[in-house]
């Protein structure tokens, strides 16, 4: 008897993670996505799912339902009066493809932080290493970024439930927030750390903390600051690197990194 044939279908974290890669795989301009043939493919990986008895949750059924809704928005005639006062003209895509840009930054994060990991972890230190050191060195704990990606979805999550008043204004840039956290340590002094889950905590949006997370990234990225925790389950602080000054010795770094988030 032939061996029945088996088929083999990805799993994805999410319907975003879905759609960025049906995206990817066709190198699709992201801001102009054929709605149509994406929702196609859409459903078409749904139903295959279902047929292999794969448990999807129900924000993949909800994005389903929103990708024919934009596909319908985009069949309707648009008012020509709308089109003459400048209302209406919008895309419908608009939101879905802002929200597929964020999950990019995030899954392009985690990335490089899990590539980080993967090389402390085939690093080998030098055991001679504690003849050099004095007695009264304490480099504190060894913190990674994944420590402060964990935290950071703590302060989101407390977020959440808390009231928020937001005054619309122009949007936070990550260029912003990191002169932002540059002014805090001059603020803290030479030598003082910033405890940087304080500073998210002070944030009144979303959108500024995530802006602020990524702001942080970029910085350890710049070899400006370094992520540190003096006791274990203690708060998570940033301190100054020894390149710290040279970082921001001219403004060239930073609008080089406005441009990667326009």
């Amino acid at each position: 008897m032939s061996s029945p044939l088996n088929i083999h279908l990805e799993h994805y974290e999410g319907p975003l993670d879905l759609l960025l890669d049906l995206i990817r795989k066709q190198q699709i301009d992201i801001k102009d996505i054929p709605i149509a043939t994406i929702t196609a493919q859409y459903l078409e990986y749904i139903d295959k799912a279902r047929e292999m008895d794969m448990d999807l949750g129900s924000d993949f059924v909800y994005m389903a339902a929103t990708l024919i809704h934009i596909k319908s928005k985009m069949l309707l005639p648009r008012d020509p009066a709308l089109e003459k006062d400048g209302d209406g003209l919008e895309d419908p895509r608009q939101e879905l493809v802002d929200r597929l840009l964020e999950h990019e930054r995030f899954k392009n994060a985690a990335e490089m932080l899990q590539q980080k990991r993967l090389i402390e972890e085939n690093v080998w230190s030098n055991p001679q290493i504690k003849n050099f050191l004095s007695e009264d060195d304490n480099p504190g704990l060894n913190v990674t970024l994944f420590d402060l990606v964990k935290a950071f979805g703590e302060i989101v999550e407390r977020a959440k439930n808390r009231p928020t008043y937001e005054v619309e204004g122009s949007d936070v840039t990550v260029s912003e927030m990191i002169r932002y956290l540059k002014d805090q340590f001059v603020e803290a002094g030479p030598d003082r750390p910033v405890f940087i889950l304080r500073v998210f905590e002070r944030q009144r949006t979303r959108r500024a903390m995530i802006a602020l997370f990524l702001a942080v990234l970029e910085m350890v990225r710049m070899q400006a600051v370094v992520v540190t925790q003096k006791d274990l389950f203690g708060e998570i602080a940033l301190t100054r690197h020894g390149n710290f000054e040279a970082a921001f010795a001219s403004d060239l770094p930073i609008a080089a990194i406005e441009k990667d988030y326009v």
